[in-house]
């Protein structure tokens, strides 16, 4: 197993940093409209899913506090998930690209939810 040192070397935080990316080039293409309401939310809310990872990481050895800072990056994951079906329902996404991103942003959910179950693997 390859030793992580930082949290980007963490295959979440780089699923979530790379889907937070591609939103962002997607998002270029929103209507001007909605530059202060949709694509200002899910742009933050999915970089946010790689901030709270980082802290999180940086907070290991307090298992409670690495928690926090998880769940609180999987509350982003799921409201980033709600922008994207905003998102598909205005018409600014294809329906197969809308599902192509749900779905990264659940392997996100479910690597996050297994960290979150085994803090003690990730104690410094």
């Amino acid at each position: 197993m390859e030793r992580i040192a930082r949290h980007n070397d963490l295959e979440v935080y780089k699923m979530a940093f790379d889907v937070a990316m591609r939103i962002f080039e997607l998002s270029k293409a929103f209507p001007k409209d909605e530059c202060y309401s949709l694509i200002d939310q899910i742009r933050r809310s999915s970089r946010s899913v790689c901030a709270n990872i980082a802290e999180g990481f940086r907070k290991r050895k307090y298992p409670a506090a690495f928690v926090a800072k998880l769940s609180d990056a999987e509350a982003e994951a799921a409201e980033t998930q709600v922008w994207l079906e905003f998102s598909l329902k205005c018409q600014y996404l294809e329906e197969a690209l809308y599902c192509e991103l749900f779905k990264e942003y659940d392997y996100v959910l479910g690597k996050l939810v297994n960290m979150m179950r085994h803090p003690e693997k990730w104690k410094v």
